[in-house]
């Protein structure tokens, strides 16, 4: 294939070429890293194993969700940029990302849901929730790994629970301070716990801190929707990934979020 071929069709790059369309109707992917092997933590603990795939929570299982403040603003602008996107932004209307609010249950749900379909992280997610009500890091010590894992979870996801419950108990993750810290270093500090590597991070930048010009390239969803929108559905590197997601910014995680719903149009959060 040359190399016009491959430009991505966006309108600040090229037009579609002709006799070319994206997919009408994408499968549907689960929002998972591509391959993304978590850090390796104190020389003490067991190898990890790579980053699982983890499965966002429904929307409407969300309570006091908040809504970006820049969520308008960044959709009138990347209207303006991207072609795609001015055709994509309206089919979905009001539709936008929301944030949990609660760091502990973000990352702790995010960890529930690896390797497991949506129906099975929510009956895991209920039981825990049975288990420890209050959802805090306090209540699910106390309960210790047995009893975590007594409501369906593996020893090894119930070991990470409570590894994440210890950092926050004991104060070593920087929670007040992640506001006000660049996204790298927020990146840094959680994938310093059991179970959290970069995908998943990047998935708390963009759901729990809201941070507007995320761009998660491990996603397979969003790579698949990329080669689907831009591409004709051909397969797409990391680096045309790239190129096309730097006509986004500084807004790439609500770009991301329309690619998402061009393969499955439920929204879904942590």
């Amino acid at each position: 294939m040359n190399a016009a071929a491959r430009k991505p069709k966006t309108a600040a790059v090229a037009p579609r070429p002709a006799g070319k369309t994206a997919a009408t109707q994408a499968p549907k992917v689960s929002r998972a890293p591509a391959k993304a092997p978590a850090k390796a933590n104190a020389k003490s603990r067991k190898p990890e194993l790579p980053e699982a795939d983890a499965v966002p929570l429904p929307v409407e299982t969300v309570i006091d969700a908040v809504r970006p403040d820049y969520w308008d603003e960044a959709c009138a602008d990347l209207m303006k940029r991207d072609r795609i996107l001015r055709k994509m932004i309206p089919k979905y209307g009001p539709a936008h990302l929301v944030s949990r609010g609660d760091p502990f249950i973000t990352l702790a749900r995010s960890i529930v849901g690896q390797q497991i379909s949506v129906k099975a992280a929510q009956s895991v997610w209920e039981r825990l929730v049975t288990l420890c009500p209050r959802v805090t890091p306090v209540q699910f010590l106390k309960a210790g790994t047995d009893q975590l894992a007594g409501c369906g979870l593996s020893k090894r996801k119930a070991e990470y629970i409570t590894d994440l419950a210890e950092h926050f108990k004991a104060g070593s993750v920087h929670v007040d301070e992640w506001s006000g810290m660049d996204d790298e270093a927020v990146i840094a500090e959680l994938t310093q716990i059991r179970g959290i590597g970069r995908w998943t991070a990047e998935m708390f930048l963009m759901f729990n801190l809201t941070r507007p010009n995320v761009l998660p390239l491990d996603d397979v969803g969003l790579i698949n929707a990329i080669s689907a929108n831009y591409f004709s559905g051909e397969p797409v590197t990391r680096s045309e990934a790239r190129e096309v997601a730097a006509n986004w910014e500084p807004w790439r995680t609500v770009a991301t979020w329309y690619m998402w719903r061009s393969l499955d149009p439920l929204p879904v959060t942590y």
